[in-house]
């Protein structure tokens, strides 16, 4: 039977703003990737989330960033790799004492925003967020791009390396992610992105912005909590794999 990780982005708000459906979302996906502070979330909102996660048996992953609140993360930052791997842990430090006050654990780490998209091809910012896992203890898996740097340093240090696919982003020739700076690089249409999501899951492979098809084999399945209408559509998608028979199921 073929399976497949659901994951979100969520406690993305800070103070009284709130981005992301967290309650709602944490009744679809599997798995959590949880703002630990510097792109968006507070100690508020990552306790919180973890509670509700921990409730619904939803595995919690620490969503790490580079220090951009003002930017949510996605702007390109040039950080040195002790300071970015110490940064890294002390993310995933923090996630983990909600996590453990909530009765459960960080079981997981994922990039987030321009970080995620850095380590693809940078062997130096790829390495430091390694090192920041391994400093943080035990071996978490890595969730990322497939046939990144991330996941290959990862493989290397002895973590288990997630590969990760986005239905609702659009992909180069290369694999890699269209840049939200351009025109089309995030999917709205609901209907297409419920059928991208069956063919990653199904097939490994997906349709490019150019409309030839390229193979990314991911063992889950990022949905973003920030797109409009991210509950229903998160929804669609569950029900779609599960009647195709398609097992939704946590990797970690």
């Amino acid at each position: 039977m073929t399976l497949i990780d659901l994951n979100a982005d969520l406690g993305e708000g800070f103070g009284r703003w709130r981005l992301t459906d967290d309650e709602q979302l944490l009744s679809v996906v599997t798995s959590a990737n949880v703002a630990c502070g510097f792109h968006a979330g507070d100690a508020i909102t990552m306790r919180r989330v973890c509670e509700l996660a921990a409730g619904r048996g939803v595995r919690i992953g620490a969503q790490v960033s580079y220090r951009d609140l003002a930017g949510f993360g996605r702007r390109a930052m040039d950080v040195p790799p002790d300071e970015l791997a110490a940064e890294v842990t002390y993310q995933i430090g923090a996630l983990e004492v909600f996590a453990r006050a909530a009765g459960t654990r960080v079981s997981y780490v994922k990039p987030h925003g321009a970080l995620y998209n850095r380590v693809v091809h940078d062997e130096a910012q790829a390495r430091a967020v390694v090192d920041g896992v391994l400093l943080a203890g035990g071996s978490l898996p890595v969730l990322g791009l497939p046939s990144s740097r991330l996941l290959e340093l990862a493989a290397e240090a002895g973590l288990p390396a997630v590969t990760e696919a986005f239905a609702d982003r659009a992909y180069t020739s290369a694999g890699t992610l269209v840049p939200r700076t351009e025109e089309g690089a995030v999917i709205t249409d609901g209907d297409v992105v419920v059928e991208r999501s069956l063919g990653l899951a199904r097939t490994g492979e997906v349709a490019t912005r150019s409309g030839e098809r390229v193979t990314v084999r991911a063992r889950s399945l990022c949905l973003h909590g920030d797109t409009p209408g991210a509950v229903d559509l998160a929804r669609r998608v569950r029900a779609g794999l599960e009647s195709s028979g398609v097992r939704v199921e946590a990797f970690a």
